[in-house]
């Protein structure tokens, strides 16, 4: 660049608007990682949409001066590095379930506490309630902001015998999601094979694992019905719901400006109508892609959740409750969410 074209440009930027100075000053590229299949902003997982879709929102509010770009299917990083990276500051955005922060900060392993929340309504009630509040304080004093709330309900899906009731998983290699659901599993019988929810495809097409449980959204993006035959899920209604947040590293989020803040934030929450919408429409037609592969389908029945709930009160609830005077509030709070 010449001396005058320098010069000409400097010029400009000193009689742009302010706004547009504080801009270019701060322009930043932020990442977004998550574990899941990639696509574009219309098309596949949804949750891979919905980043995308959190991107262009963002670098729209804040006209250009946040770029995000989004890393599919752990092209970034391997999925259980994430929350380590979002600790520290490596890594700016990620989505996945709030379970996987499980070993580092105890209380995030309420995000996939079976029985608890049992129905969409009630899950995204959390978000304004006193639990909401207490867990997303927990989350940013361990260095993790909660940007979106966004909740999967699931079922289970095996290669042999149907997962019904837990005395049907006696005996059987099985992949829970996280610690206090590996202990519901172990209380009825299974022997548990940790793994995220990308490696199941493989686990379950080489017999690693008998079964597994997991989302109607991952059901579906890991075409899993290709290595499954019978499918156990509770259209309308299940005993599991898991806590899937797209989640910013404290770090990051306070390198930005108050204005860039806000405008992470307002995204975020604009997401989550867009998350409930898709998550609910992937409960509604699992069944239906897992039909049409020839893979059995089976509804759990009121008596099935029932004798799951009643298992995970007596097990995996008690473990969460004695892990802290923390956790035990957090429990007693989210059974105030009807």
């Amino acid at each position: 660049m010449t001396l005058l074209k320098r010069r000409a440009l400097m010029g400009a930027i000193a009689s742009s608007p302010f706004w547009l100075q504080d801009a270019w000053a701060q322009a930043q590229d932020l990442r977004i990682s998550h574990q899941f299949p990639g696509g574009s902003i219309d098309e596949g997982d949804f949750r891979d949409r919905l980043s995308r879709t959190f991107a262009a929102a963002v670098e729209k509010r804040t006209r250009g001066s946040l770029r995000l770009s989004v890393h599919p299917n752990c092209s970034l990083m391997k999925s259980e590095l994430q929350v380590g990276a979002l600790r520290k500051g490596e890594l700016d955005l990620a989505l996945m379930p709030l379970s996987y922060a499980g070993q580092e900060v105890p209380e995030a392993q309420i995000g996939l506490l079976p029985g608890l929340v049992n129905s969409y309504q009630q899950a995204y009630a959390w978000k304004n309630a006193e639990i909401g509040r207490e867990l997303q304080r927990a989350m940013f004093d361990k260095g993790i902001v909660i940007v979106s709330w966004i909740w999967l309900a699931g079922g289970a899906v095996s290669r042999g015998k149907p997962v019904l009731s837990p005395s049907d998983v006696n005996g059987m290699r099985m992949r829970g999601g996280s610690r206090e659901m590996d202990l519901l599993l172990t209380a009825a019988g299974a022997n548990i094979v940790e793994m995220p929810s990308n490696a199941l495809y493989g686990a379950l097409q080489g017999g690693t694992i008998d079964g597994a449980m997991i989302s109607s959204s991952s059901l579906i993006s890991f075409r899993l019905e290709n290595v499954s035959s019978v499918l156990s899920i509770g259209t309308g209604r299940a005993f599991w719901y898991m806590f899937e947040p797209l989640m910013m590293s404290r770090v990051a989020f306070e390198r930005l400006s108050k204005d860039q803040q806000a405008a992470i934030m307002a995204a975020g929450a604009d997401m989550e109508a867009f998350a409930r919408l898709f998550s609910e429409l992937d409960d509604s037609v699992v069944g239906h892609v897992y039909k049409r592969a020839g893979v059995k389908v089976i509804d759990l029945t009121d008596t099935h959740i029932q004798k799951w709930q009643d298992l995970a009160r007596s097990t995996c609830w008690e473990d969460f409750k004695g892990k802290s005077p923390a956790c035990a509030k957090l429990l007693k709070l989210a059974q105030k969410v009807a």
